[in-house]
């Protein structure tokens, strides 16, 4: 698998199962999270000129997202809907359509606290007298302030009706907060590095000049321009400076006969985070051979950053219903391959959905791993193990390796994976997808 950019991106999807309960039969297929709907206690007090005493009932309601994966900053619109309200027309008089306006806030846990203030139009069916109202939606939206998994209950809401007078119908949650209806995983919002260089020619003699043109620098920026040996950089050097859209074009003499490519940066040193490149770039030794000589050359290519898996199912040992317990396994072994020959390590990460079952769930918090990393012989980098904890909907490390002079090699990695079963747990083949990524 190969790719023209700096950065490479792999998932994997490892499907990882277990069963709650032995002699559970066949296993159930990967599912991902989704919006569920609940139900929840509820006080709504009528309105006083209805003359009737309060409504201890229940609501049903579920809760959907514009966007089950945003990253932070994003703003994601949240959708409040009430299937069955708690409370009724608290009057014998029918109500025409159109005159019901809701209101109403979602509760937010997890990764990011506080509530989203929803409302609803001023849209509904006709409502007999004394009759339940009918199901409503409210919309709102709040911005992602923190990574990781951001839980969404309903909360109170209000029924605003407009006829003859105006009247509130509030509902409050009996017990706060009511259960979780939809979860969405945040992710950092780590800036994408978007700038780029092209050279005027491929090759050229040694001491030719060539054009290197860049785009989406900082404005204004100092930059740098530089031959590379490999991963080492040359004395071949130059300094532009980006315009007001970040772009430039400049021009580096290249006299080093090793020159394998040209970069640019921004600051003291290149990094992936402020340079470009490198562009390849080939000097061409026009040098005279020797008389009797002869002279030899090769070229050593540059590869990419790819994994493989030894599988795509890990079956976990089975724990009893009513004791619960850890139910234990080992991820089937990847082997990452880092033949790219430049600075820039990896980072291998994970990370799962909540286990499910016909009639039962067990949270994506209950999976733990076991890294460990392997490192090939003769490898230039060593690879580094994730810590031992809690994979989860926001995942984890698994595997890395630094970022270095010169970087590269195989490795192989394992973990052993750990699913703590609640006791009294419903019967059944519980499944959930692991999702590992390389970059």
């Amino acid at each position: 698998m190969a790719s023209g950019t700096r950065r490479h991106r792999w998932a994997s999807v490892l499907a990882v199962t277990a069963l709650a309960v032995a002699g559970g039969g066949a296993l159930a297929a990967p599912a991902s999270a989704a919006s569920q709907q609940v139900s929840f206690p509820t006080h709504c007090i009528p309105p006083a000129v209805a003359g009737i005493p309060p409504i201890d009932g229940t609501t049903a309601a579920k809760i959907t997202v514009s966007n089950e994966s945003p990253k932070v900053g994003d703003t994601v619109t949240v959708t409040y809907t009430v299937v069955t309200p708690a409370a009724s027309n608290p009057t014998d008089i029918a109500l025409p359509a159109d005159i019901m306006t809701p209101s109403g806030k979602v509760t937010l846990g997890g990764a990011q606290s506080g509530s989203v203030t929803v409302t609803g139009p001023k849209k509904n069916d006709p409502v007999a007298g004394k009759a339940p109202f009918p199901s409503f939606s409210m919309t709102g939206t709040f911005t992602v302030t923190s990574p990781g998994a951001i839980t969404l209950s309903p909360g109170d809401y209000n029924i605003h009706t407009s006829y003859i007078l105006e009247l509130d119908t509030p509902c409050t949650v009996t017990n706060q907060p009511a259960p979780v209806s939809e979860t969405v995983t945040a992710a950092d919002s780590t800036p994408v590095n978007t700038r780029a260089i092209t050279l005027g020619s491929a090759s050229g003699k040694p001491g030719d000049s060539v054009t290197v043109q860049g785009s989406n620098f900082t404005p204004g920026a100092s930059v740098t321009l530089a031959g590379r040996s490999g991963a080492t950089q040359t004395a071949d050097t130059a300094t532009v400076t980006a315009d007001a859209q970040g772009a430039f074009s400049g021009s580096l003499v290249v006299n080093d006969k090793t020159t394998s490519g040209v970069v640019a940066y921004e600051g003291a040193a290149y990094s992936t985070d402020k340079g470009a490149g490198p562009a390849a770039y080939t000097v061409i030794d026009n040098s005279p051979v020797p008389p009797g000589s002869q002279k030899l050359t090769t070229t050593v290519k540059a590869g990419t950053l790819s994994m493989t898996q030894a599988g795509d199912a890990v079956q976990l040992s089975a724990v009893d219903f009513g004791k619960g317990g850890t139910s234990q396994g080992a991820l089937q072994t990847v082997t990452v391959q880092d033949f790219r020959g430049g600075p820039a390590g990896w980072s291998l990460t994970g990370k799962v959905t909540d286990f499910t079952a016909p009639g039962g769930k067990i949270d994506a918090g209950k999976l733990s791993w076991t890294p460990a990393c392997a490192t090939k012989a003769g490898s230039p980098s060593t690879c580094q193990a994730g810590s031992t904890g809690t994979v989860g909907l926001s995942g984890a490390t698994l595997a890395s390796t630094p970022d270095g002079t010169l970087t590269g090699g195989e490795f192989t990695v394992d973990a052993g994976l750990s699913l703590n079963v609640p006791a009294y747990t419903p019967p059944g083949s519980y499944s959930g997808v692991l999702t590992l990524t390389l970059t």
